[in-house]
């Protein structure tokens, strides 16, 4: 499922248009990246938890030269599923 299947189905489900559904379905994720662009982890009972996790920065290969590369510290998004929605898929 893509975005644009995403909007078609919340628009199906709650009888908006699809613009409408469109500027939600936008919205939610635009909510979810600001709140973890802050540091802030969101938390959807049931569905799953949305968190940033902080990767150390580590010494890697290029895999053509052999030579020594540095890989940066970064922040990465993570995911962690609910109970509920492990136990539904089960």
């Amino acid at each position: 499922m893509n975005k644009n299947d995403l909007v078609n189905q919340v628009s199906d489900n709650t009888g908006l248009s699809k613009s409408d559904s469109a500027k939600a379905v936008d919205s939610v994720l635009d909510t979810i990246t600001d709140t973890l662009k802050s540091g802030g982890d969101v938390r959807l009972v049931g569905f799953g938890t949305f968190l940033v996790s902080k990767r150390k920065a580590t010494t890697g290969r290029n895999p053509q030269t052999g030579a020594a590369i540095n890989i940066p510290a970064a922040n990465v998004p993570k995911f962690r599923p609910g109970k509920a929605l492990k136990e539904s898929l089960n």
